[in-house]
């Protein structure tokens, strides 16, 4: 026997918040929304879903925002396509649910993987982003950099996303309940968090979403075409276009213990911003701020959103 298929209704959690299905960019996204006012969209990380943000979603609410979080395309209960992995759709994803959520702009908020896409959209479609917050993720392109000029530091810290370019890998997560998802979890959170109710909830939920049919397929999928597309014209074209001055005021946050994303590659992003941009680490902090730190998170993207 096999073990049991899990559902996509794992990730809809109850809470302070309205859970619904939007259609953009040819696909239905998974968004659960808190509040009215100023729209601020939060984008997850991997192995993340929607819930990488319930902390803030209410914070923000009582703060005057209309939060929302979504999964990203390929997690969580929105559409798993076999296709749309790469940073163009991306990009486009986030800036077709700014409009289907009938706002022109939006405080964008993303988070690790979220973060690129957060750094990307604000490259391509600069109107649609009125501020950034970052977290844990430095720009795509100081990433890319630093990945070949820092073998021992962000190469080696780069390594489980560089097997996540063997096929198949995602059985290899994915197998005894997700026991590799949980690896890398504790592998990036920092250490005052581990042995919290909070971590343990964290790596329950994730490691149940993870295992819903094709999410972790799709979750990789996007890594795999950021090294594929290295050598080819797409790549190409996307590394030219990123190079857009980044004209949105930007706040970057990171962890101080981050082992997937090490400061000192996030630290070089700011020259990629001609706006106003403000940088700041976050002592004894992991991968995972919005988690390990909510309120103190909560509380600068508030601030960053009404300054």
């Amino acid at each position: 026997m096999g073990s049991p298929v899990v559902d996509e209704a794992c990730v809809l959690v109850e809470g302070d918040w309205t859970h619904r299905f939007v259609h953009a960019n040819g696909s239905r996204f998974h968004v659960v929304e808190a509040g009215t006012g100023p729209l601020v969209l939060l984008l997850h990380g991997f192995p993340e879903f929607w819930w990488a943000w319930h902390d803030q979603l209410t914070m923000l609410a009582d703060a005057g925002f209309r939060a929302v979080a979504i999964d990203l395309r390929g997690y969580g209960a929105t559409d798993k396509p076999p296709r749309g992995y790469d940073g163009f759709t991306l990009a486009a994803d986030v800036v077709g649910l700014i409009r289907a959520l009938g706002e022109r702009d939006a405080v964008l908020v993303g988070a690790g993987a979220g973060g690129l896409v957060a750094w990307t959209t604000a490259a391509f479609h600069p109107r649609m982003v009125r501020r950034l917050v970052v977290l844990g993720a430095a720009h795509p392109l100081r990433l890319r950099s630093a990945i070949i000029t820092d073998p021992r530091g962000q190469m080696a810290a780069s390594a489980p996303l560089l097997k996540f370019q063997i096929p198949r890998y995602e059985h290899t997560l994915t197998k005894d309940d997700a026991a590799g998802i949980g690896e890398l979890l504790r592998g990036w959170a920092g250490p005052q968090w581990l042995d919290t109710p909070s971590f343990a909830e964290t790596d329950s939920r994730y490691r149940e979403a993870m295992q819903i049919p094709q999410a972790m397929f799709c979750a990789l999928e996007a890594y795999r075409w950021a090294f594929r597309s290295v050598l080819r014209l797409h790549g190409y074209r996307f590394v030219r276009q990123v190079r857009q001055p980044i004209v949105t005021p930007t706040l970057q946050l990171h962890g101080e213990l981050d082992a997937a994303s090490l400061p000192g590659t996030a630290q070089g992003s700011g020259r990629y911003v001609i706006a106003p941009y403000e940088w700041r680490m976050l002592d004894g902090v992991g991968h995972f701020p919005h988690l390990e730190e909510p309120d103190l998170v909560a509380g600068e993207i508030i601030r960053w959103a009404k300054s």
